[in-house]
């Protein structure tokens, strides 16, 4: 699998140039006691609002991996356009900010540009869904441990977005591979 280079360049920029607060109607307390040990691992991006480093990627996929040193390992996956179109990464890195809350991290993709990265609801018995969103409007997630989510879950994680402030009417659904069981 080919690396493309310009994936990881584009989101750090992209992130450092609208680490700018847009949102300052929007909810954006995070989740207390995140353990991040369980956090680890990969998720499957269920929806997201649209931002030039993922346009036209589908089948999308970050996956977490908890360094040592405490700070983890984040690689994106997605497909070009199609589930069998050409394939993306980008390897980046997190760590907890300085307000030392658990649900509040940052993520960088290129050099140490750093953006927000809010933990906004979780499913905090068994880790199967995340709300995620930066530190402004711009920027919203939908993951889940599996490809398809359960229509009770993602109903709930709307709910919970449109009363953070969130526009959820601005929210790209994103084809992942259909499992069976």
């Amino acid at each position: 699998m080919k690396t493309n280079y310009l994936f990881p360049l584009l989101a750090g920029l992209v992130l450092a140039l609208s680490s700018c607060d847009t949102g300052k109607n929007l909810n954006k307390t995070t989740v207390e006691n995140v353990d991040l040990t369980r956090y680890m691992g990969k998720w499957y991006e269920i929806a997201r609002f649209d931002f030039s480093f993922e346009k036209g990627l589908v089948g999308t996929t970050a996956e977490y991996t908890l360094k040592s040193d405490g700070t983890v390992a984040v690689v994106n996956r997605g497909f070009e356009k199609t589930l069998d179109g050409k394939p993306t990464v980008a390897e980046g890195k997190a760590r907890g900010r300085k307000s030392g809350k658990s649900g509040e991290l940052e993520v960088a993709f290129f050099l140490n540009f750093y953006a927000d990265y809010n933990i906004l609801e979780l499913d905090t018995v068994d880790y199967n869904y995340v709300l995620v969103g930066g530190s402004n409007d711009k920027y919203l997630w939908i993951l889940s441990r599996t490809p398809q989510m359960n229509a009770v879950d993602k109903e709930m994680l709307l709910t919970k977005a449109t009363a953070r402030g969130y526009n959820i009417n601005k929210l790209l659904w994103i084809p992942q591979p259909v499992v069976e069981n």
